[in-house]
């Protein structure tokens, strides 16, 4: 009895440590979970005036971006691509959105998955469109980049 009395005492405080230990973890991720939030939607609110410091800081230099056309290219063609300096005094052409964000978190890897709405505001090209991303992030020194990025359009019903 003298052998068991520490086994048992041994086994009940891994029992009570656990729950303690779930809900940390759990706390971890929520906390993740609202930074990688909080930077989609800065992400969005950058892209919707081409801004290429919000472009710089969100997706990885390695990145490997499916666009809705078929297209795959990395960060240096998505960089290239941007016009310079934004101008926020005006609307922008573009205005990107999220909803229906869904976010898993894995120790250092998350994956994003939301509904991205466009609203164009360019005359003649009104309307607003939708798309279906999903980007995959790693946590690369304190900070969550994109590694890998699939966009896919949503037909419209008429």
């Amino acid at each position: 009895m003298k052998r068991l009395t520490p086994v048992l005492l041994l086994l009940l405080c891994a029992c009570i440590s656990v729950p303690a230990l779930v809900i940390a973890q759990s706390n971890d991720n929520e906390d993740e979970k609202e930074l990688l939030s909080t930077l989609l939607y800065d992400f969005l609110e950058g892209a919707s005036y081409d801004d290429p410091a919000t472009h710089n800081r969100f997706w990885a230099e390695d990145l490997i971006y499916t666009g809705s056309n078929g297209t795959r290219n990395g960060k240096a063609v998505i960089m290239n691509g941007l016009s310079g300096t934004p101008d926020r005094s005006v609307e922008p052409e573009t205005e990107y959105d999220a909803d229906q964000v869904q976010i898993n978190v894995y120790d250092d890897m998350a994956v994003v998955a939301f509904r991205l709405i466009a609203r164009f505001n360019t005359p003649g090209e009104e309307g607003t469109r939708y798309y279906y991303n999903t980007g995959t992030f790693q946590k690369r020194n304190g900070e969550w980049k994109a590694v890998a990025w699939q966009a896919t359009v949503i037909p419209q019903v008429n």
